[in-house]
Protein backbone atom coordinates (compact mmCIF):
# COMPACT_ATOMS: atom_id res chain seq x y z
CA UNK A 1 0.00 0.00 0.00
CA UNK A 2 1.37 3.41 -0.98
CA UNK A 3 1.96 5.78 1.91
CA UNK A 4 1.47 9.52 1.62
CA UNK A 5 3.16 12.24 3.66
CA UNK A 6 0.92 14.89 5.20
CA UNK A 7 1.81 18.27 6.76
CA UNK A 8 -0.61 19.58 9.42
CA UNK A 9 -0.79 23.35 9.94
CA UNK A 10 -2.69 24.92 12.87
CA UNK A 11 -1.79 27.49 15.53
CA UNK A 12 -3.39 25.35 18.28
CA UNK A 13 -1.22 22.60 19.79
CA UNK A 14 -4.42 20.75 20.70
CA UNK A 15 -5.83 20.91 17.15
CA UNK A 16 -2.49 19.88 15.61
CA UNK A 17 -2.51 16.79 17.83
CA UNK A 18 -6.19 16.00 17.15
CA UNK A 19 -5.89 16.39 13.36
CA UNK A 20 -2.61 14.45 13.27
CA UNK A 21 -4.07 11.58 15.32
CA UNK A 22 -7.20 11.40 13.16
CA UNK A 23 -5.16 11.29 9.95
CA UNK A 24 -2.74 8.71 11.37
CA UNK A 25 -5.57 6.27 12.09
CA UNK A 26 -5.36 5.43 8.39
CA UNK A 27 -2.04 3.62 7.79
CA UNK A 28 -1.99 5.09 4.30
CA UNK A 29 -1.04 8.50 5.74
CA UNK A 30 2.12 9.54 7.55
CA UNK A 31 2.37 12.87 9.40
CA UNK A 32 5.66 14.14 8.07
CA UNK A 33 5.56 17.38 10.06
CA UNK A 34 3.49 20.15 11.65
CA UNK A 35 3.55 23.95 11.56
CA UNK A 36 1.96 26.57 13.82
CA UNK A 37 1.58 29.41 11.31
CA UNK A 38 1.60 30.14 7.61
CA UNK A 39 5.26 31.17 7.47
CA UNK A 40 6.34 27.88 8.99
CA UNK A 41 4.03 26.07 6.58
CA UNK A 42 5.74 27.61 3.55
CA UNK A 43 9.16 26.62 4.89
CA UNK A 44 8.04 23.08 5.74
CA UNK A 45 6.45 22.54 2.34
CA UNK A 46 9.72 23.49 0.63
CA UNK A 47 11.80 21.35 3.02
CA UNK A 48 9.60 18.25 3.38
CA UNK A 49 7.69 18.25 0.05
CA UNK A 50 4.52 16.66 1.51
CA UNK A 51 1.94 14.97 -0.67
CA UNK A 52 -0.80 17.13 0.89
CA UNK A 53 -1.31 19.81 3.53
CA UNK A 54 -4.15 20.52 5.97
CA UNK A 55 -4.22 24.28 6.61
CA UNK A 56 -6.03 26.35 9.24
CA UNK A 57 -7.22 29.77 8.09
CA UNK A 58 -6.76 32.05 11.12
CA UNK A 59 -3.19 31.94 12.47
CA UNK A 60 -0.68 34.48 13.81
CA UNK A 61 2.42 35.68 11.93
CA UNK A 62 0.91 34.61 8.57
CA UNK A 63 -2.62 33.31 8.06
CA UNK A 64 -3.67 30.35 5.94
CA UNK A 65 -4.81 32.41 2.95
CA UNK A 66 -1.48 34.22 2.62
CA UNK A 67 0.39 30.94 3.04
CA UNK A 68 -1.81 29.22 0.45
CA UNK A 69 -1.07 31.74 -2.26
CA UNK A 70 2.68 31.51 -1.58
CA UNK A 71 2.62 27.71 -1.66
CA UNK A 72 0.63 27.61 -4.90
CA UNK A 73 3.03 30.09 -6.51
CA UNK A 74 6.31 28.62 -5.24
CA UNK A 75 5.74 24.90 -4.51
CA UNK A 76 2.27 23.84 -5.74
CA UNK A 77 0.94 21.24 -3.29
CA UNK A 78 -2.61 19.95 -2.66
CA UNK A 79 -4.01 21.91 0.29
CA UNK A 80 -7.16 21.15 2.28
CA UNK A 81 -8.40 24.12 4.33
CA UNK A 82 -9.81 23.76 7.84
CA UNK A 83 -12.69 26.22 7.98
CA UNK A 84 -14.75 27.65 10.82
CA UNK A 85 -18.54 27.64 10.59
CA UNK A 86 -18.85 31.43 10.86
CA UNK A 87 -19.97 33.62 7.96
CA UNK A 88 -16.48 35.11 7.68
CA UNK A 89 -14.98 31.61 7.82
CA UNK A 90 -17.21 30.45 4.97
CA UNK A 91 -16.34 33.51 2.87
CA UNK A 92 -12.62 32.96 3.41
CA UNK A 93 -13.01 29.31 2.47
CA UNK A 94 -14.58 30.26 -0.87
CA UNK A 95 -11.64 32.59 -1.47
CA UNK A 96 -9.17 29.80 -0.65
CA UNK A 97 -10.87 27.43 -3.09
CA UNK A 98 -10.55 30.05 -5.83
CA UNK A 99 -6.86 30.47 -5.02
CA UNK A 100 -6.00 26.80 -5.40
CA UNK A 101 -7.05 24.85 -2.30
CA UNK A 102 -8.45 21.52 -3.51
CA UNK A 103 -11.14 21.24 -0.81
CA UNK A 104 -12.06 22.12 2.77
CA UNK A 105 -13.26 20.56 6.02
CA UNK A 106 -15.33 22.29 8.66
CA UNK A 107 -13.47 22.38 11.97
CA UNK A 108 -15.10 20.52 14.87
CA UNK A 109 -17.50 22.68 16.87
CA UNK A 110 -19.16 22.42 20.27
CA UNK A 111 -18.20 19.24 22.10
CA UNK A 112 -15.32 18.14 19.92
CA UNK A 113 -15.84 14.43 20.69
CA UNK A 114 -19.23 14.53 18.96
CA UNK A 115 -17.64 15.66 15.69
CA UNK A 116 -14.49 13.52 15.67
CA UNK A 117 -15.86 10.52 13.81
CA UNK A 118 -17.36 12.67 11.05
CA UNK A 119 -14.19 14.79 10.80
CA UNK A 120 -12.04 11.66 10.56
CA UNK A 121 -14.16 10.26 7.73
CA UNK A 122 -14.00 13.53 5.83
CA UNK A 123 -10.26 13.90 6.37
CA UNK A 124 -9.54 10.45 4.99
CA UNK A 125 -11.95 10.92 2.05
CA UNK A 126 -10.61 14.32 1.06
CA UNK A 127 -6.97 13.36 1.56
CA UNK A 128 -7.52 10.36 -0.71
CA UNK A 129 -8.65 12.78 -3.40
CA UNK A 130 -5.98 15.41 -2.64
CA UNK A 131 -2.94 13.14 -2.85
CA UNK A 132 -4.09 12.00 -6.29
CA UNK A 133 -4.70 15.51 -7.58
CA UNK A 134 -2.33 16.53 -10.34
CA UNK A 135 -1.84 20.25 -9.92
CA UNK A 136 -1.32 22.02 -13.20
CA UNK A 137 0.20 25.40 -13.86
CA UNK A 138 -1.69 27.61 -11.43
CA UNK A 139 -3.25 30.77 -12.79
CA UNK A 140 -4.52 33.01 -9.98
CA UNK A 141 -8.12 34.22 -10.14
CA UNK A 142 -8.87 37.54 -8.46
CA UNK A 143 -5.83 37.13 -6.24
CA UNK A 144 -4.09 39.98 -4.39
CA UNK A 145 -0.40 40.62 -5.09
CA UNK A 146 1.92 38.02 -3.60
CA UNK A 147 3.81 38.98 -0.46
CA UNK A 148 7.49 39.03 -1.34
CA UNK A 149 10.66 39.67 0.64
CA UNK A 150 10.50 43.27 -0.58
CA UNK A 151 6.83 43.60 0.30
CA UNK A 152 6.00 42.00 3.63
CA UNK A 153 3.35 44.53 4.66
CA UNK A 154 0.01 42.86 5.44
CA UNK A 155 -2.71 43.34 2.86
CA UNK A 156 -5.69 45.49 3.76
CA UNK A 157 -8.79 43.54 4.71
CA UNK A 158 -12.44 44.45 4.88
CA UNK A 159 -14.84 43.72 7.77
CA UNK A 160 -15.22 40.06 6.76
CA UNK A 161 -11.46 39.56 6.91
CA UNK A 162 -11.08 39.21 3.16
CA UNK A 163 -8.69 41.19 0.99
CA UNK A 164 -10.21 44.36 -0.37
CA UNK A 165 -10.63 44.19 -4.11
CA UNK A 166 -10.67 47.28 -6.32
CA UNK A 167 -14.18 48.64 -6.67
CA UNK A 168 -15.55 47.66 -10.08
CA UNK A 169 -18.88 49.23 -11.05
CA UNK A 170 -21.50 46.60 -11.85
CA UNK A 171 -24.26 47.48 -14.27
CA UNK A 172 -27.38 45.73 -13.04
CA UNK A 173 -29.70 44.52 -15.78
CA UNK A 174 -33.20 43.77 -14.51
CA UNK A 175 -34.03 40.18 -15.35
CA UNK A 176 -37.14 39.18 -17.25
CA UNK A 177 -39.54 36.34 -16.41
CA UNK A 178 -39.95 35.70 -20.15
CA UNK A 179 -37.28 33.55 -21.78
CA UNK A 180 -36.77 30.70 -24.23
CA UNK A 181 -33.50 29.31 -22.86
CA UNK A 182 -32.51 27.77 -19.51
CA UNK A 183 -29.01 26.78 -18.32
CA UNK A 184 -28.13 24.21 -15.63
CA UNK A 185 -24.63 23.71 -14.17
CA UNK A 186 -23.46 20.98 -11.79
CA UNK A 187 -20.10 20.73 -10.04
CA UNK A 188 -18.36 19.49 -6.91
CA UNK A 189 -14.68 19.34 -5.86
CA UNK A 190 -12.90 22.24 -7.56
CA UNK A 191 -16.26 23.81 -8.36
CA UNK A 192 -15.92 27.28 -6.78
CA UNK A 193 -12.89 28.03 -8.92
CA UNK A 194 -14.56 26.59 -12.03
CA UNK A 195 -17.75 28.55 -11.38
CA UNK A 196 -15.73 31.74 -10.90
CA UNK A 197 -14.15 31.17 -14.32
CA UNK A 198 -17.46 30.47 -16.06
CA UNK A 199 -19.94 32.78 -14.33
CA UNK A 200 -17.62 35.81 -14.36
CA UNK A 201 -17.49 35.50 -18.16
CA UNK A 202 -21.25 35.32 -18.74
CA UNK A 203 -22.20 38.60 -20.46
CA UNK A 204 -24.50 41.19 -18.88
CA UNK A 205 -28.12 40.82 -19.89
CA UNK A 206 -27.71 37.07 -20.51
CA UNK A 207 -31.18 36.06 -21.81
CA UNK A 208 -31.60 32.94 -19.66
CA UNK A 209 -31.68 31.94 -15.99
CA UNK A 210 -28.78 29.79 -14.77
CA UNK A 211 -29.30 27.06 -12.16
CA UNK A 212 -26.19 25.99 -10.20
CA UNK A 213 -25.75 22.93 -8.00
CA UNK A 214 -22.45 22.89 -6.12
CA UNK A 215 -21.90 20.13 -3.55
CA UNK A 216 -21.35 22.25 -0.45
CA UNK A 217 -22.79 22.53 3.10
CA UNK A 218 -25.24 25.24 4.28
CA UNK A 219 -23.77 28.71 4.84
CA UNK A 220 -20.95 28.01 2.39
CA UNK A 221 -23.37 28.13 -0.57
CA UNK A 222 -24.51 31.57 0.57
CA UNK A 223 -20.91 32.79 0.63
CA UNK A 224 -20.31 31.19 -2.77
CA UNK A 225 -23.31 33.02 -4.27
CA UNK A 226 -22.15 36.33 -2.77
CA UNK A 227 -18.64 35.84 -4.12
CA UNK A 228 -19.87 34.94 -7.61
CA UNK A 229 -22.18 37.95 -7.57
CA UNK A 230 -19.20 40.19 -6.74
CA UNK A 231 -17.24 39.05 -9.79
CA UNK A 232 -20.05 38.67 -12.32
CA UNK A 233 -21.92 40.84 -14.81
CA UNK A 234 -25.16 39.06 -13.93
CA UNK A 235 -26.95 38.70 -10.59
CA UNK A 236 -26.05 35.62 -8.52
CA UNK A 237 -28.16 34.64 -5.52
CA UNK A 238 -28.59 31.69 -3.21
CA UNK A 239 -31.90 30.17 -4.30
CA UNK A 240 -34.93 30.44 -2.01
CA UNK A 241 -38.25 28.59 -2.07
CA UNK A 242 -40.62 30.20 -4.57
CA UNK A 243 -38.03 32.32 -6.38
CA UNK A 244 -39.36 33.21 -9.84
CA UNK A 245 -36.73 32.46 -12.49
CA UNK A 246 -35.47 35.49 -14.38
CA UNK A 247 -32.95 36.09 -17.12
CA UNK A 248 -29.48 37.46 -16.29
CA UNK A 249 -29.68 35.72 -12.90
CA UNK A 250 -27.92 32.64 -11.53
CA UNK A 251 -29.45 30.65 -8.67
CA UNK A 252 -27.15 28.60 -6.39
CA UNK A 253 -28.85 25.65 -4.68
CA UNK A 254 -28.60 26.11 -0.89
CA UNK A 255 -26.59 23.50 1.00
CA UNK A 256 -28.76 20.75 2.43
CA UNK A 257 -31.61 21.23 -0.07
CA UNK A 258 -32.41 19.73 -3.46
CA UNK A 259 -33.34 22.41 -6.02
CA UNK A 260 -35.88 21.76 -8.78
CA UNK A 261 -37.77 23.90 -11.29
CA UNK A 262 -41.57 23.98 -11.24
CA UNK A 263 -43.61 25.37 -14.14
CA UNK A 264 -46.63 27.48 -13.18
CA UNK A 265 -49.87 27.70 -15.21
CA UNK A 266 -49.01 31.15 -16.57
CA UNK A 267 -45.63 29.91 -17.90
CA UNK A 268 -43.61 31.34 -15.11
CA UNK A 269 -41.00 29.08 -13.58
CA UNK A 270 -40.30 28.86 -9.85
CA UNK A 271 -37.66 27.33 -7.63
CA UNK A 272 -38.78 24.51 -5.37
CA UNK A 273 -36.55 23.30 -2.53
CA UNK A 274 -36.99 19.84 -1.03
CA UNK A 275 -35.52 17.77 1.78
CA UNK A 276 -35.93 14.51 -0.12
CA UNK A 277 -33.31 11.85 0.59
CA UNK A 278 -29.78 12.59 -0.68
CA UNK A 279 -29.02 11.23 -4.16
CA UNK A 280 -25.70 9.39 -4.41
CA UNK A 281 -24.87 10.89 -1.04
CA UNK A 282 -25.58 14.48 -2.13
CA UNK A 283 -28.17 17.07 -1.22
CA UNK A 284 -28.25 19.21 -3.30
CA UNK A 285 -27.89 16.75 -6.16
CA UNK A 286 -27.14 17.64 -9.75
CA UNK A 287 -29.18 14.68 -11.00
CA UNK A 288 -32.26 15.91 -9.12
CA UNK A 289 -31.93 19.38 -10.64
CA UNK A 290 -31.28 18.05 -14.17
CA UNK A 291 -34.23 15.65 -13.97
CA UNK A 292 -36.57 18.53 -13.10
CA UNK A 293 -35.73 20.04 -16.51
CA UNK A 294 -36.91 16.97 -18.43
CA UNK A 295 -40.54 18.09 -18.69
CA UNK A 296 -39.65 21.64 -19.80
CA UNK A 297 -39.46 20.77 -23.49
CA UNK A 298 -40.89 24.16 -24.48
CA UNK A 299 -37.54 25.68 -23.41
CA UNK A 300 -34.17 25.38 -25.10
CA UNK A 301 -32.14 23.71 -22.34
CA UNK A 302 -28.36 23.71 -21.96
CA UNK A 303 -26.57 21.81 -19.18
CA UNK A 304 -22.96 21.62 -18.02
CA UNK A 305 -21.04 19.21 -15.77
CA UNK A 306 -17.73 20.39 -14.35
CA UNK A 307 -15.02 19.14 -12.01
CA UNK A 308 -15.98 16.82 -9.16
CA UNK A 309 -15.73 13.35 -7.65
CA UNK A 310 -18.25 10.64 -8.43
CA UNK A 311 -20.90 10.66 -11.13
CA UNK A 312 -23.68 12.96 -9.89
CA UNK A 313 -25.36 14.63 -12.86
CA UNK A 314 -24.18 12.20 -15.54
CA UNK A 315 -27.39 10.15 -15.64
CA UNK A 316 -29.53 13.27 -15.56
CA UNK A 317 -27.52 14.71 -18.44
CA UNK A 318 -27.95 11.49 -20.41
CA UNK A 319 -31.73 11.56 -19.88
CA UNK A 320 -31.83 15.18 -21.05
CA UNK A 321 -29.78 14.39 -24.15
CA UNK A 322 -32.06 11.47 -24.99
CA UNK A 323 -35.08 13.76 -24.57
CA UNK A 324 -33.79 16.15 -27.24
CA UNK A 325 -32.05 18.85 -25.20
CA UNK A 326 -30.12 21.46 -27.20
CA UNK A 327 -26.72 21.39 -25.47
CA UNK A 328 -24.81 19.14 -23.07
CA UNK A 329 -21.26 20.11 -22.07
CA UNK A 330 -18.70 18.23 -19.95
CA UNK A 331 -15.54 19.92 -18.74
CA UNK A 332 -12.45 18.33 -20.26
CA UNK A 333 -9.92 16.47 -18.13
CA UNK A 334 -7.18 19.03 -18.81
CA UNK A 335 -8.82 21.68 -16.60
CA UNK A 336 -10.63 19.54 -13.99
CA UNK A 337 -9.32 19.42 -10.42
CA UNK A 338 -11.02 16.00 -10.24
CA UNK A 339 -12.11 14.35 -13.49
CA UNK A 340 -15.01 12.35 -12.06
CA UNK A 341 -18.46 13.75 -12.85
CA UNK A 342 -17.49 14.95 -16.36
CA UNK A 343 -15.74 11.63 -17.05
CA UNK A 344 -18.93 9.75 -16.16
CA UNK A 345 -20.92 11.92 -18.56
CA UNK A 346 -18.41 11.35 -21.37
CA UNK A 347 -18.31 7.59 -20.79
CA UNK A 348 -22.13 7.44 -20.87
CA UNK A 349 -22.06 9.45 -24.12
CA UNK A 350 -24.20 12.09 -22.42
CA UNK A 351 -21.94 15.00 -23.45
CA UNK A 352 -22.29 16.58 -26.88
CA UNK A 353 -19.29 18.83 -26.24
CA UNK A 354 -16.15 18.33 -24.11
CA UNK A 355 -14.57 21.71 -23.42
CA UNK A 356 -11.86 23.18 -21.21
CA UNK A 357 -13.16 25.34 -18.39
CA UNK A 358 -12.13 28.62 -20.02
CA UNK A 359 -14.22 27.91 -23.16
CA UNK A 360 -17.50 27.01 -21.46
CA UNK A 361 -18.90 30.52 -20.94
CA UNK A 362 -18.26 31.43 -24.58
CA UNK A 363 -20.04 28.28 -25.78
CA UNK A 364 -23.06 29.01 -23.57
CA UNK A 365 -23.20 32.57 -24.89
CA UNK A 366 -22.98 31.24 -28.45
CA UNK A 367 -25.88 28.86 -27.77
CA UNK A 368 -28.16 31.33 -25.97
CA UNK A 369 -27.52 34.79 -27.41
CA UNK A 370 -29.55 35.70 -30.52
Amino acid sequence: MAQYNILVVDDSVFMRRIISDLISENPQYNIIGTAKNGQEAIEQVKLLRPDAVTMDVEMPVMNGLDALQRIMAEQPTPVIMLSSLTEAGAAETIKALEWGAVDFIRKPSGSISLDLYKVKQLLHEKLQMAVRTKLRSFQPIGQPPLLTKRNQAPLARNKTGLFRQPDVPKTITEGSMHFDHLVGIGTSTGGPRALHQVISNIPAGFPAPILIVQHMPPNFTKSLAQRLNDVSQIQVVEAAEGDVLKTATAYVAPGGWHMIVHKEANRTYKIRLTKDEPRSGHRPSVDVMFESLLCLSELKRHVVLMTGMGSDGARGMLSLRQSGIQTTIAESEETCVVYGMPRAAVEMQAAMHVLPQHNIAARLAQCVLP
